[in-house]
């Protein structure tokens, strides 16, 4: 009997300690290891989607690129590099002029500004049809995609700041009649900038953003003006206020590509320009990666 009673007198300690919710393996001060997800190869992150919802800086960055170019561009002869419907319009004019004068003059109807706007459309065309295609094969979403065509589209502008900087243009056109980029060193210039707009353009039209193809405003402005949260400022509305980033955004990159332009010429800009887009190419790399799609299992 003594020694059933000691033997219950030695195990109430331990009862008590367990009735006090304390684990006993911390009070020995035994740590438990949690397993750690395992790290994804770069490999597999490249090849991952991205999620286009959480692209918002990059988009956001496409759209100052798009006002940064268009003024340099728009500065030096008038023509737009993003705005192709501008240089479409010019054409179409072009060519009716061509009804209006005399076969003398006919070299009039197709000037030197009618001849950069064919340019640019044409190396934008095949930029966006181009990289587009490739994107098809490779997966709109892919990062390494995005980060491929935002490097080439780095490239092309760099490119296209050699050939400026080597044809020792002006900056600033007087005149319609008289653009600063009138050789064939800036034809060159001009196609390689219009082509990295056209890869940007087919980049942001795959992933369907709010920020559309970043480059045509015009219906950014629609759907903002005629969205019926437009002010209702006190909630938050993704949508619109997407659409108005991408608006400022557009206005801010016009704005400091003017005030560079002015102060270090095309070329200076140009190379600023070159530094944002290394900065775009980077971002991909930062984004998130779309979650995976859930399954419901059907019993």
């Amino acid at each position: 009997m003594a020694s059933a009673t000691q033997t219950q007198s030695f195990n109430e300690p331990e009862t008590k300690s367990n009735k006090s919710g304390w684990d006993s393996d911390s009070e020995r001060g035994t740590i438990v290891h949690i397993d750690a997800p395992p790290k994804k190869s770069i490999r597999v992150y490249l090849t991952e989607d991205v999620d286009a919802k959480e692209a918002a800086v990059p988009m956001a960055a496409f759209c100052f690129m798009t006002g940064f170019l268009d003024a340099i561009s728009f500065s030096a002869t008038f023509v737009w590099c993003g705005f192709q419907t501008g240089n479409f319009i010019q054409l179409a004019i072009a060519l009716a002029r061509l009804l209006e004068l005399p076969a003398a003059d006919s070299a009039q109807a197709f000037n030197k500004t009618q001849q950069l706007a064919l340019c640019s459309l044409l190396a934008f065309m095949a930029s966006a049809t181009t990289i587009g295609r490739v994107g098809d094969i490779l997966g709109t979403h892919k990062r390494y995609w995005l980060i491929f065509g935002s490097a080439l589209s780095c490239l092309f502008t760099f490119a296209g700041t050699i050939a400026i900087w080597q044809s020792h243009s002006g900056a600033i056109a007087s005149n319609r009649g008289n653009p600063a980029w009138n050789d064939c060193l800036t034809f060159v210039g001009i196609g390689f900038m219009s082509a990295s707009v056209g890869i940007q353009g087919a980049q942001a039209k795959r992933l369907n953003t709010q920020f559309t193809t970043t480059i045509v405003f015009t219906i950014v402005w629609m759907d903002v003006l005629t969205d019926r949260n437009l002010f209702n400022l006190r909630k938050r509305f993704v949508a619109r206020d997407h659409r108005l980033i991408s608006a400022g955004a557009l206005f801010l990159g016009t704005f400091a590509s003017r005030a560079i332009l002015f102060k270090i010429g095309s070329a200076g800009a140009l190379g600023v320009a070159c530094g944002l887009r290394f900065l775009i190419v980077v971002s991909w790399l930062f984004i998130p990666a779309k979650a995976p799609e859930k399954t419901v299992d059907q019993k």
